[in-house]
Order: structure tokens, then sequence, then C-alpha cells
């Protein structure tokens, strides 16, 4: 029935539409996308500066407004077009690391002055891809002013289904991302993703995010038909949005379009709208697996502050080493090593507990093949991370450390910011700069919402932002749910790497009901569909010795020169084929949500003059993710581009599948 209503509405506002086009296209300034599919047009209607979108012929997002209130007046009315500029690029550029090797970056680009009477001018910058559009403000202006809210809107030209976490009730965007119509929602945070129509699904979000405010979506009432979702920028405490000093150029407001909910996932429109990497010489920086102390923390088997049970102590993360080094990973965490955990104590990045020789540890690691990874927990007190970063990072560097893991604890930056706020940007953005100069990759937790800024910064390696694996080992609540990790590559993950912490082995409880509710093999696959560069295999190192499953792990690359979404619904179930860099393997996972489900996995995207073994790690006959969750086989398969692999998926179970060339 919401799709017969749809159409109704599509039929009406078709008729506008076309009538709207056909009467002020002299007006407007139009461009397309290099297949012609996308159509923007620009103009001024009632002395008020508008964007429209066409889609394959289908009207898109209707006249949506473009402007800004600032402190001292408005911009986006009364307004006039004093003049345009075209261009046009198509190029290849290459990824340090990423789910590709190389990206194509293709596009018409349109730029469209606004002047206001008596006031300000803007350019708006568009530029269409065939799979989306991007779009951002500069703002001419000289001296000091302020941006009280961004007039943005995106009029959508009919209701639809989407899926979002709410702005104001989730912490650190550690939230259940849930579907209902956008007419329904209240103010969320972005990427928003929306089933447009059955053929056309968005994603809304921002891309190159500086020196501003983290952008977030609120639905308004619009006429019959039409939903209006209008930026909301997060404030500083005063309510101003943004300070401005002179120019000022706002991030890109990004809408990717997809046939399929799997292409939102291979868009690289957000990436594309960054800049260059700013860093020369990227040999420094090094992709990899890793695990940590980190699982029985959180599950109460070691703490983070000294005491007897403390896990950052030398001799238990020697013991991590050498797993490490025996099982092909590239780094140890542990948190907890320095001063700061206690009531009372200042934090320290400068110092380690007294149990915990950090010196000798990274020496023994190096020695071994392996590095340290080091962690920063400021519990929101930012401005402590930004007196002693330069000098803790020297230090790390000298001591071999090649990745920090940051940490914000805290609802509130300095106990007055948010951390979305454009006070959080600019301490973000000088932690990764720093971080930079010597030669320190950084995973950022309890970031803002990322934005691709790992192509202009490419040590910006992964980031949470999510609501992770922790959740399954102490949320009174029981866990994520299995619909969770079928959600997140469609929503949370749209917007960069996420540093989920995959590859439990052990369901234990602490709190009783809460734990994985997934089998040991979607565990596995969870590995390969949720990309992080930096990827950490999650649980204590007693839970993986002897465990079969391991091997997968073993052999799994975390930098691609490929990757493919064959199939996948929202919510529902998806699967991920990556092919490794400098080689020939394939590494797919499978997941699904509480339904079992068969999946038919046509292989054709293999070499077609090859044969391959495909190891196949799957749910067993009797799997289940509440009765009987480790449950798993593991089966040998020659294959080739013809062959389709039939998996049987269990209830919140899944697949795990190593393809590799037979060589003759």
């Amino acid at each position: 029935m919401i799709y017969m209503h749809k159409l109704v509405s599509i039929l009406v506002v078709s008729m506008i539409c076309s009538w709207f086009f056909a009467t002020v296209q002299a007006k407007n300034f139009l461009v397309s996308s290099p297949d012609g599919t996308v159509t923007v047009a620009v103009g001024v209607k009632a002395n008020r500066s508008y964007y429209t979108i066409m889609y394959a012929a289908k009207p898109l997002v209707l006249p949506s407004q473009l402007g800004f209130l600032f402190n001292d007046g408005q911009l986006g009315t009364n307004v006039t077009m004093t003049g345009s500029h075209r261009d046009s690029k198509d190029e290849i550029w290459v990824q340090p690391w990423g789910e590709e090797d190389t990206v194509r970056n293709h596009y018409n680009e349109l730029i469209v002055s606004f002047r206001q009477k008596g006031g300000r001018s803007m350019d708006v910058c568009f530029r269409v891809f065939n799979d989306g559009v991007g779009f951002r403000y500069m703002v001419h202006g000289s001296g000091s002013y302020c941006i009280m809210d961004e007039l943005t809107e995106f009029n959508l030209a009919h209701d639809a289904t989407a899926w979002s976490i709410p702005t104001n009730r989730t912490a650190y965007f550690e939230g259940i991302y849930t579907p209902d119509l956008l007419s329904r929602k209240d103010t969320v945070c972005t990427p928003l993703t929306i089933e447009y129509e059955p053929d056309i699904f968005l994603a809304i979000h921002e891309a190159a995010l500086e020196d501003y405010a983290s952008i977030n979506l609120a639905s308004h009432p619009a006429s019959e038909g039409v939903v209006c979702l209008r930026t909301a920028l997060s404030p500083w405490q005063n309510g101003v949005k943004v300070y401005c000093e002179d120019e000022t150029k706002s991030p890109w407001r990004t809408i990717i379009i997809g046939k399929t909910a799997g292409e939102l996932m291979t868009s690289r429109l957000m990436l594309n709208l960054n800049e260059p990497s700013r860093i020369d010489d990227t040999s420094w920086i090094e992709p990899g697996r890793y695990i940590g102390v980190w699982w029985s923390i959180h599950k109460k088997q070691n703490t983070w502050e000294m005491g007897p049970k403390h896990g950052a102590t030398t001799a238990n993360v020697k013991r991590y080493i050498d797993f490490a080094a025996r099982h092909g990973f590239s780094g140890v965490l542990a948190e907890g090593w320095n001063p700061g955990w206690g009531e009372g104590e200042q934090i320290s990045y400068l110092k380690a507990y007294p149990d915990f020789d950090i010196e000798e540890v990274c020496r023994y690691a190096l020695s071994q093949g392996v590095r340290f990874i080091g962690h920063t927990e400021t519990w929101g007190n930012t401005r402590l991370l930004e007196e002693q970063m330069d000098s803790a990072f020297a230090w790390y560097s000298r001591l071999g450390i090649r990745a920090v893991k940051t940490g914000y604890v805290e609802h509130l930056f300095d106990g007055k910011e948010l951390a979305k706020s454009q006070y959080g940007i600019r301490h973000y953005r000088k932690v990764i700069e720093t971080a930079a100069k010597y030669h320190i990759m950084i995973d950022n937790h309890e970031p803002a919402m990322p934005t691709g800024i790992q192509r202009t910064w490419p040590n910006l390696m992964t980031q949470e932002g999510v609501r992770g694996q922790e959740y399954n080992a102490w949320d009174r609540n029981g866990g994520n749910p299995p619909a969770h990790t079928v959600t997140l590559p469609f929503t949370r993950c749209l917007a960069g790497p996420t540093d989920f912490t995959p590859a439990i082995f052990n369901f234990s409880e602490i709190v009783p009901g809460t734990h994985p509710h997934s089998t040991l093999a979607k565990q596995l696959g969870e590995f390969v569909v949720i990309y992080s560069p930096l990827q950490m295999a999650a649980d204590a190192i007693e839970n993986y010795e002897g465990q079969p499953a391991l091997t997968f792990i073993e052999g799994c690359p975390t930098t691609w020169n490929r990757t493919l979404v064959p199939n996948g619904e929202i919510g529902k179930y998806v699967t991920v084929a990556r092919q490794e860099r400098n080689g020939d393997r394939w590494f797919i996972g499978s997941i699904t949500n509480e339904e079992a489900r068969n999946i038919d996995l046509t292989l054709d995207f293999l070499d077609a003059d090859a044969t391959y073994l495909a190891i196949i790690y799957e749910d067993g006959p009797d799997a289940d993710y509440e009765t009987n969750p480790y449950a798993m086989t593991i089966r040998q398969v020659e294959v080739n581009s013809q062959s389709i692999l039939h998996l049987k998926l269990s209830r919140s179970g899944g697949a795990a599948i190593e393809v590799k060339k037979i060589k003759h």
C-alpha cells in the first residue's frame, strides 16, 4: 500500500516538476552526471536560492532552499544569481589502503554565485557523479561572523522508509539503527539511509568536515506528499553553530544514489569529495590485524587501573605479543597502561604504571616482529591531550609505536562542548595532524561521524562511532540484536572504516543473557563485512588457542584491491567479497539476521581462465545463535567463475570463505 501511495505522489510531483522545469529552465543553471542519469538544477525562485535533483528522469529532490542565517543577517533570501562556472574531471587516484587500491573520480561541476542585496555573497559548488551529488558553500566575507543556522533543505518528492539513530538520545553514535518513515523521524544523525523506491536507495551525509559543525537532519512538515529534511548543525553551548573568519567553506552535503542497497556500500563519492593526501610519504602507514588486552577487561577478568587484576602488565602484554607473533598479527593493544584510570589521578600520556615497563614491552614486541599499540583515553579532557600530545607522540615514535587508539568517554569536551560541534571537530583535526608529524596512525574512539578525511590524512585509519562489540559483554538489555551487524554496512559503515571489533569466539556471560547474539561463523563473516584497515580480533587470546576458526583470521588481509557486494537487504542479510592487494585471493563474508536463509553466491567475479580452491567456514547443520552458536563446519571445494556456492546460514548465522587460485 505504501508504494501505491508513493506512485500517486510521484505522478503528481512529476507533473509539477515537469511544469517547473519547462517554465523556469531558462533561468536555471543545469548540470548532469557524466552518464546523464543525475541532473541538478540551481536557481532563484521567489527571491530564494534553491536546487533540485532529478534521477533517471524522476523527481528526487524538489526545490530545496540553500543558504544561512548569520548573527548579522541572512544569506539565501533576496538574492540574485551573478554568474556560474563549469568544470569536469575524470581521474584515477591510488589509495595507500582501502577497500580498493584505485578510485575513479569522475564528475561534472557547476559553481553558481549568489549575492544578497546589500549583504554577503556565496558560491555553491555542485559536483554531480554517476552515483550521486555533493555540494558545498563558499561564503565570501571579511572579519569575524557567526553561522547561527544553515538553511540547507532536502525536500524529497515522497515519504519513504529510512534507517537512522536519533541525534539527541544517542551518546557517541552508539545506537541501534531503526527503520521508520522519514515523516516520523525526529532529528537524526547522518548517514541517513533511505529505501526511496524498490530500485532507488539514498544515503544523505557529509564529506570533508574540517572546521565546521557536524550535520544532523530534522524532518519538518511540507506540502502534501513531500518530506522536508532540514539541516540541524551541532551547536556550541551558546547556540552558535559555526564561528567564521573571512572566507568560510562548508563541508560537502552528499547524496549517494544507488539502484540497490549494495551500491551505496561501494560508492566512493565521499572520498572523492575530500582533498588528496597531504602526507607525501605514506610508506610508514601499515594496515593490519591486531589483538589486545581489551575483551578480558570488558568481561571483568582484568581491570584498566593498576591492581590485583590489572591487564596491562609487562608479563601479560608479553604473552599477547608471543601469541601475535605465532599467529601473524601485526600489533598488540593494551588499554590501561598509563596512570589516570584511578580516582583522583591526573591523566598522563608520558609515563606508565609501575607494573608496565613500556620501554621493555616495545623492545620485545619489535624483536618478535610486532608493534605495541598505544592508548590515550581522555575522558573528554581534550586540552590535557593537546598539551601532551607532541611530547607523547614523539616518545611513542621513538619506541616504535606506530598506532594509537584515542578515546573520549565523556558527553562534553572539557566539560562544556559537544564532540560533534566545531569545538570537537577542531580538536580531532589537531590530533590527526600532530600524529602525522610523528608517523603515528590513529584509531579514534568516541569520534565525530567520519566524513572521508582519511583520504587527506591517511594516518586516520579507523574510527568507532558505532554501537560495538563491547555491548555484547555488559549491556543490561542483552547486547546487540541479531540484525545489528546486517544493518551497519548500509548505515554507519557508509561513513567510513568502522572499529566494531569482531571475532569473539567465547560467548560466556557476565551479565545474564548478554553475549554475542550470533554464531561463531557469523563472527568470522563480520571480519570481512565490517571494514577496518586496523582490524581487531577482539577476544582474549585464551579463547583463540586451539580454535580452527582462527585460521581464517590469520590469513585475512585488511586492505583490498577490489570490493563487491553480491547481495544484501538492509537489516536482513549481506554478502561482501574482497580481493586482496598484491595477490589473487578473495575473502567473502555472508551474514544474516535472526532469520535462517539460503544464499546462492555466484562467483562470476573470479578470473575466467582459472580454477580456485574455496575454503568455507559455515554454520553447522544444527547451528543456532540461541541454542548452539559454536557449531561450525569447514569444507573445501574446487570452484571457478561459473560456480555457484550454496550457503545455508542459520539464525543470526554466517559464512566466511577464502578463495585462492590452484597453481598448476
